[in-house]
């Protein structure tokens, strides 16, 4: 009887509940109104997740995973839109409003934002060490291959230089500074917790389409974390992942052109031939012919001339095509994205081509478990053979491209044979391929009751690069006997991560343990051989063993040949601590120790990493609490060590390398002293001190973070010099020290912030000033390798030219033998002669400072950003002003003059000189360029309606646009190397450094569509 009566009760209620709710109706019936909108940042990014509820009911939605909402309201109803880290916004709507875009504001964005800190994120505000995030927008409608090219210029403390703009090329990043002499001072690269750098790949293989964001550790306390990798800074990057929701299907595509930014033009016929009478008047030859050699005379009599320059030019062509899934439901979440690249160089042949596919999967098996994939498939491709700019610059405009049967001339300025014919390259086989397999896992485990805040992570990474370089030059290639070459290799790679996390809160103290160890290994595999004297050229490479002689090539960095392996190992520990007191004091201690396999039997082969850091959230105190003026404000302070193993596998034991030598008319193997190991090699160590602030002010209009920071580098591993009589010239030993001080501004401004028209601006700017401490232990400099004591690692040390001897002057005491045309240089020791003491520190290769300006404007829906790059206090040695003695059997760059008794030059030389003192013809490299431009046009969402489409957008990209600097060549930034002249460091890479691949920089321009479907 009592359930019976229960029941009733219920009824009743539910009944009168439905009776009220309808006579409230009847009585204040209104009109209903059905409401669309989107909801999006001021940079036009959408939010999914915004919350949109309806003021003074308890009625809501939520935007979709396109930003998307709909809701239906009384007429004349107030919207209250919000979402995390935003300032909310009231809107009132009407029948008028059947379709609304809302723009939020960032509330305190930089403090509030998630940011990846290593092993973990944080939220900005917790921070304590010196972590910048990269601007989304330099993520996305950049026409670029490489991540790092949407750096350059774009982030404070960081030096991205593009040397060579060859297809597929990488540029190379410095943080903070050189730290070391003989090591690498690139930035360790950690993809989705697993580490990129020492497993063979790079960022070519990381599709910028994929990347979601971008951090870059700074200061001792962020990249202590890495141990022994993170003295020269640690980029961490995080791919797209799944949200819940329906499929989200994105399309991103652009396509452009390329064309050389500058042109250092060759003198043209008529300067050509004036340039050969010149000179064989300085030289005091009888001419004979207007032309050099007896090939080009009959091109001159009959005015046949040739653009060489043009012959080896072509219009570069760009294209990348991104097709992208995402979504799930809170329990499994995926992203498949499938990218392909194409690009053909300025040069003919050059060429860069790239496939990747990405998948990216997490599942919550259970609610204390949650598993998940990162796996990742890129095929890189290089092939073809090229031609060669520096040939082409030193055509004369009379030579032959061809010869009579359509083949390539050899020697284009017969009987001229220092230069063939720069479209040779062509004519040859090239293969140049690489992949990259990479695979990712995790699981993760979170402990409840008494454990509840432990969680427990498993991270294991494989990764799997072959790779595979082949050659062959013919006949037509100059080659008359053949020569192929074939060299392949592979890289295994594997990290094993297990991490320990503790998160709990005790009324406003946070404490956040996190706990490491982790292994890693790598093996790697090369074979490399050759073959010379084939009967003809059609099995190319496909059959080296056909030679009449077979070579072992020798192993770039060994004295091996053939073939070769190594193995590599490094096991890790780690543990840190971040504690913080209602968010407003903050405190981290990190301590990582390393071993690593590298390293000498008499050392331990461990060491040991710490580091700690204050953070002093001002801003949440009470006297500040209530300003109008500063919104946040954080006080940051750190200090710790980070060491760098600075040498290869195998450097620290004692090897022979093979010869072989006749004995009694037979070939035999024997070995000889190669390598002397030093068993008690240990670290690179860096210690630093990092003091910064981060702030924001006036509403949010301007905000940003200043940093000053200071490293020292001790035990830099150096060449030290041996009496010859023990059977070695040197020995790797730690004894070197540097230093490096800067200062870094990171400065955020919302001049203009209206409703249709919005204006931004973002300046970065970063000085850094780097020194030698010590060499040897003996207070001296090393003038071989030009290292001075107390100057930058990097210098130009060289004769100081002031002029040209002219005619009339006497060089007779100061520099005897000198005559009119020669350059002439100061006496700076002042013994009245000009000899190798008189060479004197004038300049450093790296900027003295770098900046950046970006200035983002929107109105409705058209974006325009405008990127301009600078680099100042900088020095180079200028290929394109010397040509040694080969001024007269040249073309010369119809930019660069010389001196003739008429003119009386003063800045460049006479033909004849011979620059027989080595001079490097040091030159002011300082730049500013205006980087990139991008304008765009987000379409509005009532036209995708009816196209059913989510979201669209279209943009015009340029880059490289114009350069203004006092440098004369092709680029102050690019290395162009004379002939003969090459990067060995470089010489196995698919963009080698040397000087038959000298290739200028471009400008690109490019449309793009962004597209997402419903």
């Amino acid at each position: 009887m009592k359930i019976k009566f229960t029941y009733l009760t219920r009824y009743t209620m539910w009944l009168l509940m439905i009776m009220l709710t309808s006579i409230s109706q009847l009585t204040y019936a209104q009109t209903k109104i059905n409401v669309k909108g989107i909801v999006k940042d001021v940079s036009g990014n959408i939010l999914p997740g915004a919350t949109i509820k309806v003021a003074g009911t308890a009625q809501a939605t939520v935007t979709d995973v396109n930003g998307v909402f709909k809701i239906e309201v009384n007429d004349g109803a107030t919207l209250n839109i919000s979402f995390v880290s935003m300032v909310t916004k009231t809107v009132q709507v009407n029948k008028d409003h059947a379709l609304i875009n809302i723009v939020l504001e960032d509330k305190d964005k930089q403090l509030n934002e998630v940011v990846v800190v290593g092993y973990g994120t944080q939220k900005r505000s917790d921070v304590t060490g010196s972590v910048v995030s990269v601007p989304k927008a330099r993520l996305s409608q950049l026409p670029v291959t490489n991540v790092l090219q949407a750096l350059e210029g774009a982030v404070a403390g960081v030096s991205v230089t593009t040397t060579s703009s060859v297809p597929g090329s990488s540029p190379s990043a410095i943080v903070r500074g050189q730290n070391s002499i003989n090591a690498g001072t690139g930035p360790y690269v950690v993809v989705d917790g697993i580490p990129l750098s020492k497993t063979g790949g790079s960022l070519n293989d990381i599709n910028p389409n994929d990347i979601a964001s971008m951090e870059i550790l700074k200061d001792a306390s962020a990249v202590a974390i890495y141990g022994t990798n993170g003295s020269n800074g640690v980029i961490l990057i995080t791919t797209k992942r799944g949200t819940s929701g329906k499929p989200v299907i994105r399309y991103n595509a652009y396509a452009g052109v390329e064309n050389i930014a500058h042109i250092l033009e060759p003198r043209d016929p008529a300067s050509y031939i004036q340039k050969y009478a010149d000179y064989m008047s300085q030289t005091g030859q009888k001419q004979t012919s207007p032309v050099p050699n007896s090939s080009e005379l009959p091109n001159y009599q009959a005015g046949r001339t040739i653009d060489w320059v043009k012959a080896v030019t072509q219009q570069g062509v760009m294209q990348d095509h991104n097709l992208s899934i995402s979504g799930g439901n809170p329990d499994v979440k995926y992203f498949v994205s499938g990218d392909y690249m194409k690009q053909k160089g300025v040069i003919q042949g050059y060429q860069y081509n790239r496939i990747s596919i990405r998948s990216n999967l997490d599942v919550n098996v259970t609610d204390f478990l949650t598993v998940g994939t990162s796996a990742f498939f890129t095929n890189n491709n290089y092939d073809g053979g090229r031609a060669n700019l520096l040939f082409a610059t030193a055509m004369s405009p009379y030579g032959n491209k061809y010869n009579a049967d359509g083949t390539y001339a050899i020697y284009p300025m017969n009987p001229e044979l220092l230069y063939t014919n720069p479209l040779l390259g062509l004519v040859t086989d090239q293969v140049n391929r690489s992949i990259n397999l990479n695979g990712n896992a995790y699981a993760e485990l979170k402990f409840g009751g008494i454990l509840k805040g432990l969680k427990y992570r498993v991270n294991a990474g494989y990764s799997y690069l072959p790779t595979r370089i082949d050659s062959y030059s013919g006949r037509l290639a100059n080659t008359p006997l053949g020569y192929a070459t074939a060299t392949s290799s592979e890289t295994n790679s594997y990290t094993i991560e297990n991490l320990l996390y503790y998160n709990k809160d005790i009324g406003k103290h946070h404490f956040d343990l996190t706990g490491l160890y982790s292994a890693q290994r790598r093996r790697y595999f090369i074979s490399s051989f050759a073959g010379s004297g084939y009967v003809n050229d059609l099995l190319s490479f496909n059959n080296i063993g056909a030679g009449a002689t077979i070579s072992a090539l020798n192993i770039p960095g060994t004295s091996v040949s053939g073939t070769y392996s190594d193995r590599y190992a490094l096991n890790s520990q780690m543990g840190r601590i971040n504690y913080s007191y209602n968010s407003r004091y903050l405190f981290t201690f990190t301590a990582r120790r390393d071993g690593s396999s590298v390293f000498g039997a008499n050392t331990t082969k461990y060491g040991w990493f710490p580091s700690a850091a204050l953070g002093w959230n001002i801003s949440q105190e009470d006297f500040l609490k209530s300003s109008t003026v500063i919104n946040s404000l954080k006080l940051r302070a750190s200090y710790g060590k980070t060491g760098n193993e600075a040498i290869s596998v195998y450097q620290t034991i004692t090897t022979d390398g093979a010869v072989k030598s006749p004995f009694n008319g037979v070939g035999v193997t024997g070995i000889q002293a190669s390598n002397l190991g030093n068993p008690n090699l240990h670290w690179e160590t860096t210690v630093g001190t990092n003091i910064g602030v981060d702030y924001s002010l006036f509403n949010n209009r301007i905000s940003g973070s200043v940093d000053a920071y200071s490293t020292r580098t001790s035990g830099l591993l150096l060449q030290r010099s041996l009496p010859l009589i023990t059977g070695y010239s040197r020995i790797l030993d730690n004894i070197g020290k540097v230093a490096n001080k800067g200062i870094e501004v990171t400065l955020t401004t919302r001049n203009i912030t209206g409703s249709d028209f919005r204006w931004e601006s973002n300046i970065v700017y970063a000085i850094n000033r780097n020194k030698i401490v010590d060499l040897y232990g003996d207070g001296k400099d090393d003038l071989g390798n030009r290292w001075f004591i107390g100057q930058p690692i990097n210098v130009i040390y060289d004769y100081k030219m002031t002029g040209v001897w002219q005619t009339g002057e006497d060089a007779s005491k100061q520099d005897p033998g000198a005559k009119p045309g020669d350059l002439k240089f100061a006496d700076t020791n002042g013994d009245g002669k000009i000899t190798a003491d008189d060479r004197v520190i004038q300049g450093q290769t790296a900027p003295k400072w770098t900046g950046g300006l970006t200035n983002t404007f929107h109105y409705k829906q058209f974006n325009l950003s405008v990127f301009i790059q600078t680099a100042q206090g900088q020095m180079r040695n200028n290929a394109d002003l010397n040509y040694a003695d080969e001024s007269g059997r040249r073309n010369t760059p119809a930019e660069i003059g010389y001196w003739t008794p008429t003119n009386g030059n003063n800045s460049f030389q006479a033909l004849s000189y011979t620059n027989t003192r080595g001079y490097g013809y040091p030159r002011d490299a300082s730049y500013t360029r205006i980087k990139d431009v991008t304008f765009s046009y987000v379409v509005p969402q009532k036209l995708l309606d009816k196209a059913h489409l989510a979201s669209l957008t279209f943009y015009a990209s340029g880059r490289n646009l114009y350069t203004f600097t006092k440098w004369i060549g092709w680029d102050p930034e690019q290395t162009f190397y004379t002939r003969g002249t090459s990067n060995s460091s470089a010489n196995q890479q698919a963009y080698a450094s040397d000087w038959t691949n000298n290739y200028p920089v471009t400008r690109t321009f490019v449309l793009g569509v962004n597209i997402s479907l419903k």
